[in-house]
């Protein structure tokens, strides 16, 4: 007897599964037979599509939404989509594109024009994975130029810190009493040290 199955996946733990299970459900998916990952399709290291892969056997039928939804990896992708259909001998169905439905046209032409269609989707698929991450590069480069800052909010020089350059300065003490009372590392203390002398204060 063939079991219906159904994969779900969204980027991550803030994102909405539901219009993927809704489209399930019309689908006749019962819940228990629904997998879903919530994390990155850059490759199938997913602990509940690997659940998924053991449970499918042959003539079972996998509904997905979307191809962007198995993943994002082109050549990834086309292994296993393979690995399903011919491995499994499972059936592929892609609710947003009723010709890569692996129940149909089981024939020469029909597995060619699948296998094509197939192909062109996951490559525009990964392709809009690299493009979004170059937009992202680029986009911080821009705000870079423009001297946004990223990472960490700076920490506030200690209080004692004028204090304690004053008497470094005037070789009362060493550095490394001035970094030990300070509570800073030497290269922040010599960086605090250039900045108080040109009257910048900076915090890293």
């Amino acid at each position: 007897m063939k079991n219906i199955y159904g994969y779900v996946r969204v980027s991550g733990k803030d994102q909405n599964e539901d219009r993927q299970i809704v489209a399930l459900h019309e689908m006749e998916v019962r819940d228990e037979n629904i997998y879903i990952d919530k994390q990155s399709g850059k490759d199938f290291n997913r602990p509940k599509y690997k659940k998924l892969m053991r449970k499918l056997k042959q003539d079972d039928i996998l509904y997905i939404k979307s191809i962007d939804r198995l993943g994002r990896n082109y050549e990834e992708i086309m292994e296993q989509w393979k690995y399903i259909t011919k491995n499994k001998r499972a059936d592929i169905v892609v609710m947003d594109m009723p010709i890569l439905d692996t129940r149909r046209g089981k024939d020469l032409m029909g597995t060619f024009i699948a296998d094509v269609v197939l192909a062109l989707l996951s490559y525009v698929a990964e392709n809009e994975r690299v493009n979004i991450r170059q937009r992202q590069a680029e986009g911080i480069a821009a705000a870079k130029a423009k001297g946004v800052k990223f990472g960490a909010p700076p920490k506030p020089l200690p209080e004692n810190f004028h204090e304690v350059y004053q008497k470094w300065k005037h070789k009362k003490i060493t550095v490394t009493e001035a970094i030990e009372e300070c509570g800073l590392p030497r290269s922040t203390f010599y960086n605090k040290a250039k900045q108080f002398e040109k009257k910048v204060f900076v915090d890293e």
